[in-house]
């Protein structure tokens, strides 16, 4: 299966079927597609990490993508510092590639009642995306610099 059609699947499904918010969702994919074991305490620390629990603040896309770098890089052996730096490389080029890190800005209608069920479904998909595409890079400079030593 393709990458595009796996992130869309598993977004789909986890949002529709389990609830999910972003965040969980984050990392589900994520540690899928990379065979990362995540343990149930991140899950857990995900709950509400949604734009702050709906407040609007750091987008739980952007949490999600940076709870997987510590935690990945970590177990793939990457020193504190360079996944220091990768999260700030992350979130840069997120802001970048959508216009925020802040969910008020890419989920400008808020979270009301009114609105339909997983509104952020394409951009999660789209977030998931990069997710994948930032990581593979960071895998694979850190795999090249450990068969430099």
């Amino acid at each position: 299966m393709d990458t595009s059609r796996l992130v869309q699947e598993r977004v789909h499904k986890y949002y529709w079927e389990h609830d999910y918010n972003c965040t969980t969702t984050t990392l589900l994919i994520l540690a899928e597609y990379f065979g990362i074991r995540i343990e149930p305490q991140a899950y857990d620390a995900a709950l509400g990490m949604h734009g702050a629990g709906e407040y609007g603040a750091q987008c739980g896309l952007v949490e999600g993508g940076l709870m997987f770098l510590g935690i990945a890089g970590r177990k793939i052996g990457i020193a504190d510092d360079a996944i220091i730096n990768a999260c700030r490389d992350f979130a840069e080029e997120f802001e970048d590639r959508f216009g925020s890190l802040l969910c008020r800005i890419l989920r400008p209608e808020g979270f009301r009642p009114e609105n339909p069920p997983h509104i952020c479904e394409d951009l999660t998909c789209r977030a998931i995306r990069f997710d994948i595409e930032f990581f593979s890079g960071i895998i694979a400079r850190s795999e090249h610099n450990k068969s430099m030593a």
